[in-house]
């Protein structure tokens, strides 16, 4: 046995190489001219029933009105009730056919359950899931007294996905619907000071790659990658190392630093784009894409980046907040869009 893992070892590794060198222009120009048949092949989104949590603020109520403007019937869920009937209302005044506010925290199982099951109730049926609830944490592993936030992270940002999906599953086998993930960059990006973010979302898009092969001609995936966009998280709502969401400006300048956020407006009409163009991924805004490679082959230079301009420097603060007050403790944030 041994022997064939050498084989193995010496073999098939330069042979995959070898044979992805000489095909890939070839598979490259196929997905090219398939992604773009695909993209005259739109979705009419118009009368869809679109259940989507976390819809109480940021890129989640931003995705409410744009599928609202499409003439959706929609499912709003978060827990902020009172938010949700706010959101609704406007979405109606936009265009939604219908609307519907469930109550829900995605860290419980049954809640999970009872949103699929009322909106399914309701309308008698399920076409798009858009998967967006989620929290970040602020703090070094180190730094931690205690893990009572690395759970919360979790149990929102993967079980939160997992739960609703589970129990929407032969509701979008029935329509051949979809499912719409807000991932995040942080999928595959090392960013400092996530590491449990980080791992949640890490899962998230493992899970729905392989459902993807499971429900395959059944039901549809996008799964969105946004970077830094303007919402609770990125002025300053993260769990800190103590399980609390820490407002903190100090935590809000180390943590996204001078990096270029960009407006959530944008953000989900370009998520609302991919999936009525039924997209297998998008990440935005796009230029994170050049980070791929990067982490991929050298993520020496990723890591030496993030230590000199994300980290403390013994005593001292990290770079990027340094900058960012030399910048007035404003990030670059979209026009109209300010820090809290």
């Amino acid at each position: 046995m041994e022997l064939i893992h050498t084989f193995l070892n010496l073999i098939l590794p330069p042979a995959v190489f070898i044979g992805l060198f000489v095909t890939f222009p070839l598979v490259a120009f196929a997905k090219f001219v398939h992604g773009l048949i695909r993209s005259f092949r739109k979705e009419d989104l118009k009368n869809k029933v679109v259940v989507i949590t976390g819809a109480s603020s940021g890129i989640g109520e931003q995705l409410a009105y744009k599928y609202a403007k499409r003439h959706t019937r929609l499912v709003l869920a978060a827990r902020r009730e009172e938010k949700l009937n706010e959101i609704a209302e406007k979405a109606r005044s936009i265009g939604a056919v219908e609307t519907l506010v469930v109550p829900c925290d995605v860290t419980i199982e049954e809640d999970c359950k009872n949103l699929i099951e009322q909106a399914v109730n309701r309308f008698g049926h399920l076409d798009h899931l858009v998967l967006n609830a989620g929290v970040a944490n602020s703090f070094l592993l180190a730094e931690a007294p205690e893990t009572k936030g690395f759970s919360i992270v979790m149990d929102t940002d993967f079980w939160g996905n997992v739960w609703p999906a589970y129990y929407a599953l032969p509701y979008l086998r029935a329509r051949k619907g979809r499912y719409v993930v807000i991932a995040s960059i942080a999928s595959w990006m090392n960013y400092p000071r996530q590491t449990i973010y980080n791992a949640s979302k890490a899962a998230v898009l493992q899970f729905f790659d392989t459902l993807r092969g499971e429900v395959r001609g059944e039901i549809d995936i996008t799964i969105a990658m946004p970077g830094w966009i303007a919402s609770e998280m990125t002025q300053g709502k993260f769990i800190s190392a103590v399980g609390d969401a820490d407002k903190d400006q100090d935590v809000r300048d180390a943590h996204v630093g001078p990096l270029p956020v960009m407006n959530p407006d944008t953000c989900a009409e370009a998520i609302v784009w991919a999936a009525e163009h039924r997209k297998r991924y998008i990440i935005v805004p796009f230029w994170y894409t050049s980070f791929l490679p990067i982490r991929f082959w050298v993520p020496e230079i990723q890591e030496w980046f993030f230590k000199k301009f994300l980290l403390p420097r013994g005593r001292n603060p990290p770079l990027s907040k340094t900058i960012v007050q030399k910048l007035e403790g404003k990030p670059f944030y979209p026009s109209g869009l300010k820090a809290q």
